[in-house]
């Protein structure tokens, strides 16, 4: 009796597994699961868990052990999607940016979007100008600690928190400065508020960069956003192409492709080459689900897409899930006391890394961090009635529903544009795609606030596997990147050809196999005694039996005789 009760406890245990997920807040939230729940089950225990209803924008990330990052497709299971072992480490973040993040109904929901914003901000992917970054740096220490008290707040107090990866004392004044005259009296929720709304206006706002090369070798990053499709090289947005421009994504190996129709019927093709093929085909994933949620009018409107034009070739993907529009409308629907949020004191954050260019600066306290302490239902069923979305208020039903001031912009600026004093260059402990060689790193020079740094990687944040030493280095001499380039575009020449004899191959396979498919259904036709109706009117065709007598009948004979002498020579030795 002892001995069936041990296996069976054996056997449930072998059917559940941990799994722990990094929140924005730095908090982590453990689980015990089942082996084939899906994603969708563990988002939503998330969600309940912090009492978040307006959760379309979010998602789950994870790296496998090749450090490549994935987002969790919620209609799979869990455990066949990590390539690792449990237990698994994952972390929520920002899966779509709010098209007007403001504009979001409750105040948790803007909160996370704001802590999002925060670290994107810490680790270079929202990259501004030096008079943006002071305010947005302002708007977060009116957030943190309130307005300014001379007893509490000595002289150099705002170089104590850790907005960006370094800024220059000459910014660290500035941003105490509008502290201390412009930002007095405002609660919270209202400078995150504004924070969100600064933030929203800035070029690279929902920005997270996919490390590529263009055809020429120089280093690029793409990135999909609210509004469209982005192209940044240097301090520069190279290339904008609206979501009702963009016509199709496509990929093969390492190669990504970007079609796009833009006024006057001027067609375009953009082609980019990521790091590895596995980098490849998570940035085609991206575009896909960024396209079908900003740009559909109903999720009944998705289809499967296929990253080539044959059928027997390419992957085959689908994104599952609310579209933008479908949020919004469904925001107005929230009736509800919004949830309490409590605000923590100060403690050190692992999402903002020591910085390590030259000596270790020594630690410092880093901006405060808020707990949001929400009490869990009882019972998991409730899950099932908060599955609805429950996002932004409906700012425009115009074009892409984006908000009018950011769509003007977006009008007068297709073309390049300048989007900070500084080059875009983030530290790698935030890309989705890892550069896989070092030589495939980007070399761009990085200054922030008139000081080159490089930041090591964000280990505990965003891995589920560990990240053995890796730091990005983006202080490279960029003239390594360029002796590199003609070698790389020799490599891409010898992968297209190679591509095109695989093509041809493909395509010699499947034409031998419909052939064969011919061959088998014209024995049948001919020899078998099938009494259908079709096939006997077929057979009583003048043009069939002259086939049959003059072609087949012929053939039929050569490859008898053919067989036999075949046969003859193997009988014989």
């Amino acid at each position: 009796m002892l001995s069936r009760f041990m296996s069976g406890s054996v056997r449930n245990l072998e059917r559940e597994y941990n799994c722990t997920v990094r929140l924005l807040d730095d908090t982590e939230y453990t689980c015990t699961i089942q082996r084939d729940a899906k994603g969708q089950y563990l988002f939503d225990l998330i969600c309940h868990n912090l009492n978040l209803l307006e959760k379309d924008y979010f998602g789950i990330r994870y790296v496998d052990p090749d450090k490549q990052r994935h987002w969790l497709e919620f209609t799979k299971s869990i455990a066949k999607q990590m390539k690792s072992q449990p237990p698994f480490t994952m972390c929520l973040r920002v899966k779509f940016y709010p098209p007007d993040p403001a504009s979001l109904k409750e105040e948790i929901t803007r909160y996370l979007v704001f802590l999002q914003l925060k670290r994107d901000l810490y680790h270079g992917r929202l990259l501004c100008k030096t008079s943006d970054a002071a305010m947005l740096a302002a708007y977060i220490l009116q957030a943190e600690i309130g307005d300014y008290d001379p007893g509490k707040h000595p002289e150099g107090y705002s170089s104590k928190f850790q907005f960006f990866p370094k800024h220059s004392e000459k910014l660290e004044r500035r941003i105490a400065d509008i502290h201390k005259t412009e930002l007095i009296g405002q609660k919270p929720e209202t400078s995150e508020r504004n924070f969100l709304q600064k933030a929203q206006m800035l070029e690279t706002y929902g920005v997270d960069p996919h490390p590529c090369k263009d055809v020429s070798g120089n280093p690029a990053f793409l990135a999909f956003t609210p509004f469209g499709f982005v192209v940044l090289q240097g301090n520069k947005r190279v290339h904008f192409l609206k979501w009702n421009e963009v016509t199709k994504l496509k990929f093969e190996g390492k190669t990504f492709h970007i079609y796009a129709n833009q006024k006057e019927d001027k067609k375009i093709i953009l082609t980019y080459f990521a790091p590895t093929p596995e980098a490849c085909k998570h940035l085609w994933k991206c575009g896909v689900e960024n396209q079908a949620f900003y740009k559909l009018e109903k999720s009944s409107q998705v289809r499967t897409v296929s990253s080539s034009n044959l059928f027997f070739k390419g992957s085959r993907f689908r994104y599952s899930g609310r579209v933008a529009k479908e949020v919004m409308e469904q925001s107005a629907k929230i009736k509800r006391e919004p949830p309490e949020i409590h605000r923590a004191g100060l403690v050190p954050s692992r999402s903002c890394p020591s910085i390590t260019h030259g000596p270790r600066l020594s630690s410092v306290p880093r901006t405060r961090r808020r707990a949001v302490h929400i009490s869990i239902m009882e019972g998991l069923e409730s899950l099932r009635d908060s599955a609805h979305s429950t996002p932004v208020r409906s700012v425009s039903h115009g074009e892409s529903f984006i908000p009018r001031s950011r769509s003007q912009v977006a009008d007068t600026s297709e073309g390049m544009a300048v989007i900070s004093d500084e080059a875009y260059s983030p530290s790698d402990s935030v890309l989705p795609t890892p550069v896989a060689e070092h030589s495939m790193e980007l070399a761009v020079s990085r200054q922030i606030n008139g000081a080159p740094c490089s930041i090591e990687e964000e280990k505990e944040s965003e891995a589920s596997t560990p990240m053995h030493g890796e730091r990005g280095d983006f202080g490279a001499d960029s003239r390594s990147a360029q002796e590199g380039a003609g070698g790389d575009s020799a490599l891409s020449e010898v992968e297209q050809v190679n591509k095109f004899v695989l093509s041809v191959l493909r395509l010699l396979l499947v034409t031998i196999g419909l052939l064969f498919v011919l061959l088998l259904l014209l024995i049948i036709l001919t020899e078998s005694d099938l009494d259908i109706a079709f096939l006997t009117d077929i057979r009583q065709t003048p043009e069939f039996e002259q086939f049959h007598y003059e072609y087949f009948c012929p053939l039929r004979r050569w490859f008898a005789c053919k067989l036999r002498w075949v046969g003859g020579l193997l009988i014989n030795k």
